[in-house]
C-alpha cells in the first residue's frame, strides 16, 4: 500500500501558551504540516474529518500502542509510559525536554518547540487524527509525493524503532498492508523474546495472568494499553468484580467490543472473544500482534473519501473591480491553487452578491494562479463579496472589499 508523504514541524510545546500546549505521549505527537491540504485529502475509514487547525494536527503512530500517561483522569504504568514518550521525543530530536510538576504531560521548557520531520499517512481516524509513520528531518521525495513503504522503510521510523526496543506494544489495525502487519509482528515477538522495555513486566496475556482488584491495582499494570481503555470505564460503573465484563464490552460492538480478525482462526471476531475475566483476574488469550482490529465503522451516509477539493484548496488572492477605462469585460479575478495537485474548474462558480453567476472551466495547476474576466458576476464599485464554489455548490473561498479599497487600475490583494 502507498502513503503520502507530509512534511512539516512536530510540535510539543507553544511558546505563547505552554499550559495550554499539546500533551505528546509515547504515541500520539503533534504536527504542523506544510501543505495542509494534503491532510484534508487523506482518506476517512470511519467518516471523521481531520481535526487540522492553525497550530497543527495529532498524529497517532501507526501500528503501535504505548501505556497511556494520561487516559480519563488516570494512567498506567508511568514508568513503562514516560520511558517510550521520552524515546519518542528524543529520536524526533527534541532534547532538554521538561515538563509541568502540575501538568506532568504538558512541556513547561525546552530546547526546541517544534523540529522538522515527516508523516507518511494513509488516513484519518475516527477522533480526526493522522494515522501515520513519523520520522525527523527532510524526507528524499517531496512534500505531496506517494511512497511505497517497505520494511526497511517501516524500520527506520519512529514506529519501528519503538517497537523493536519494546517500549511500546503492536496495534494493527486493517488499514496496515499486511506485509508491514506481518514484518512488524515478527519484530514485535523478537522484542517479547528478549524481554525488552515493558516486555519484563508485561502482564494479562497468554502467558500471565493480570488481578485487578481496583483502579489503583490497574494502574500499576503493564498490560495491553486497549484493554486498560476498557477496563477504565467498566470500573468507572461501580463494578465489583470482572465477572461482567464480557456482557459491557458485547453491549456496544462500536466503542468497546472492537471487531477484530483473528489471524490464526481466519475468521472474524470482537475484542470479547480473546478476553478472558472473572472474579479479580483478566488476561487476553491472543498475543495483539496475532489479530487485525477493524477501524471504527463510519455512521451511515458519511463519505469515507476525502472531498475532492476543500474549501481553501482554490482562493481569490486579487481583484481589479475598476480597471482603466471602460469597465465592463475587463474586470479580473485572480485565483491561486493551494494544493500540489491540479484542479479540474469545470463546473464551478463564481456568484457575487447580487446573485450574478459565471461558470468556470478548464484547470489549474498545482501552485498555479489563474486571472478570470468578469463576464457574468459583477465586481461593483461601491463594494461587494465574491463566491467561490465547486461543482458540487460546495463554498471554497469567499472574499469581500469596501468602496474604499477601490481605485481605478489599482488590483485590490487580500491577505491571506
Amino acid at each position: 500500500m502507498t502513503y503520502t508523504m507530509l512534511t512539516g514541524r512536530f510540535v510539543i510545546r507553544y511558546p505563547d501558551l505552554p499550559r495550554q500546549g499539546p500533551e505528546p505521549d509515547g504515541d500520539t505527537v503533534k504536527f504542523r504540516p506544510d501543505s495542509p491540504a494534503l491532510v484534508e485529502g487523506l482518506p476517512r475509514p470511519s467518516g471523521s474529518p481531520p481535526d487540522l487547525g492553525a497550530r497543527g494536527i495529532s498524529v497517532r503512530l501507526e501500528a503501535v500502542d504505548a501505556l497511556e500517561t494520561h487516559f480519563a483522569e488516570t494512567h498506567q504504568e508511568l514508568g513503562g509510559a514516560n520511558a517510550a514518550r521520552d524515546e519518542l521525543l528524543r529520536l524526533l530530536g527534541f532534547t532538554g525536554v521538561v515538563f509541568f510538576d502540575d501538568l506532568p504531560n504538558k512541556v513547561r521548557s525546552a530546547d526546541q518547540d517544534s523540529v522538522r520531520g515527516y508523516v507518511l499517512s494513509n488516513g484519518i481516524d475516527a477522533n480526526g487524527r493522522m494515522i501515520g509513520f513519523v520520522q525527523a528531518g527532510e524526507p528524499a521525495v517531496p512534500d505531496g509525493a506517494t511512497v511505497f513503504l517497505d520494511d526497511a522503510g517501516v524500520d527506520r521510523s519512529v514506529n519501528g524503532r519503538l517497537l523493536a526496543a519494546g517500549l511500546v506494544y503492536p496495534a494493527f489495525y486493517a488499514t496496515l498492508p499486511a506485509s508491514l502487519r506481518t514484518h512488524l509482528g515478527g519484530v514485535s515477538r523478537k522484542a517479547r523474546a528478549d524481554r525488552a522495555g515493558i516486555w519484563a513486566a508485561a502482564t494479562a496475556d497468554p502467558d500471565r495472568v493480570a488481578t485487578v482488584g481496583d483502579l489503583g491495582e490497574l494502574q500499576r499494570l503493564v498490560i495491553w494499553p486497549k484493554l486498560f481503555r476498557r477496563l477504565v470505564p467498566y470500573l468507572a460503573t461501580g463494578a465489583s468484580t470482572l465477572d461482567g465484563l464480557d456482557a459491557w464490552l458485547r453491549s456496544d460492538p462500536v466503542h468497546r467490543d472492537d471487531a477484530l480478525f483473528l489471524l490464526d482462526r481466519l475468521e472474524t471476531g470482537n475484542l470479547h472473544d480473546v478476553v478472558e475475566a472473572a472474579g479479580s483476574s483478566v488476561r487476553m488469550t491472543v498475543w495483539p500482534e496475532d489479530f487485525v482490529i477493524d477501524p471504527d465503522p463510519a455512521p451511515p451516509g458519511t463519505p469515507t473519501k476525502p472531498p475532492k477539493v476543500a474549501t481553501g484548496d482554490v482562493v481569490i488572492v486579487a481583484a481589479l473591480p475598476d480597471p482603466s477605462g471602460a469597465d465592463r469585460g475587463r474586470e479580473r479575478l485572480t485565483l491561486l491553487n493551494t494544493t500540489a495537485a491540479e484542479i479540474d474548474l469545470a463546473g464551478w462558480t463564481l456568484r457575487d452578491r447580487n446573485g450574478r453567476s459565471q461558470v468556470l472551466g478548464g484547470t489549474l495547476g498545482g501552485g498555479d494562479v489563474v486571472q478570470v474576466v468578469g463576464d457574468g458576476v459583477s465586481l461593483a464599485n461601491a463594494g461587494g463579496t465574491v463566491t467561490l464554489t465547486d461543482a458540487l455548490g460546495s463554498p471554497i473561498d469567499q472574499v469581500a472589499y469596501r468602496a474604499g479599497q477601490v481605485k481605478e487600475g489599482r488590483t485590490i490583494a487580500f491577505g491571506r
